[in-house]
């Protein structure tokens, strides 16, 4: 009897730990499948929202003369949208070729925004108004958005398609940080864009930044031009 008992105890354990590793072995190559299926929930009500707020916005009306006065109206735009939106709006859609994302972005960075997707810090600019542009993302869980975000290199395109306009950044590096180090959220004076996971993976220690400066704008119904 008790040999028995060893056994089918044996077995249990034995199969727990096949399922733990397989569980390991997942999170580690892909993602967390269950808070996945969260964010994939809230990515879709996040989509239509996003969806309606392209549809409604009316740029202005005159015609833009000069690449100046184009900058100009995005970047009134930008700050007006800013002080509209709300914790846990969608604000853009980010497209980055490298990782193969293509998520919504969600106002804030507070624990229940981004479960539904990558967010902005509050305390940064939005695309277009001249200064930094900070954006944090999961690494193992939700969708995580920004699991391999070390696999970017400079060069690589980031693109951030809001209502007023669309943004293109190109990466221009990284640097590692720690948890506390607060001088990445300070702007320096001019447009950039800076994308944040915890690092190293399943670990909370360090921030892992990539860089990115823009290169290219296209204002709703306006005149396209170049960042230099």
């Amino acid at each position: 009897m008790m040999r028995r008992t060893a056994r089918i105890l044996g077995g249990v354990l034995a199969v727990l730990g096949f399922l733990a590793l397989a569980w390991t072995v997942t999170v580690w190559r892909w993602q967390d499948p269950f808070t996945a299926l969260y964010t994939h929930y809230e990515q879709g009500k996040l989509a239509r929202s996003l969806e309606r707020q392209f549809e409604s916005y009316r740029p202005p009306s005159r015609q833009l003369a000069s690449r100046g006065d184009s900058a100009n109206e995005v970047a009134a735009a930008a700050a007006r949208y800013r002080r509209a939106a709300h914790v846990g709006q969608a604000i853009g859609r980010i497209v980055v070729p490298r990782l193969g994302l293509n998520m919504v972005v969600v106002n804030g960075t507070d624990e229940a925004t981004l479960r539904k997707g990558p967010g902005r810090y509050l305390g940064s600019g939005m695309p277009g108004e001249g200064r930094l542009v900070y954006i944090a993302g999961h690494r193992t869980t939700y969708l995580a958005p920004f699991s391999h975000i070390e696999e970017l290199r400079k060069g690589d395109r980031v693109t951030l398609a809001t209502p007023y306009a669309t943004f293109v950044y190109r990466i221009t590096g990284y640097r590692i940080v720690r948890a506390n180090d607060l001088s990445v959220l300070r702007s320096h004076g001019h447009e950039s864009l800076e994308l944040q996971a915890c690092h190293p993976r399943f670990f909370a220690t360090h921030r892992y930044i990539a860089y990115a400066l823009p290169v290219r704008v296209v204002p709703r119904r306006g005149h396209a031009y170049a960042v230099r």
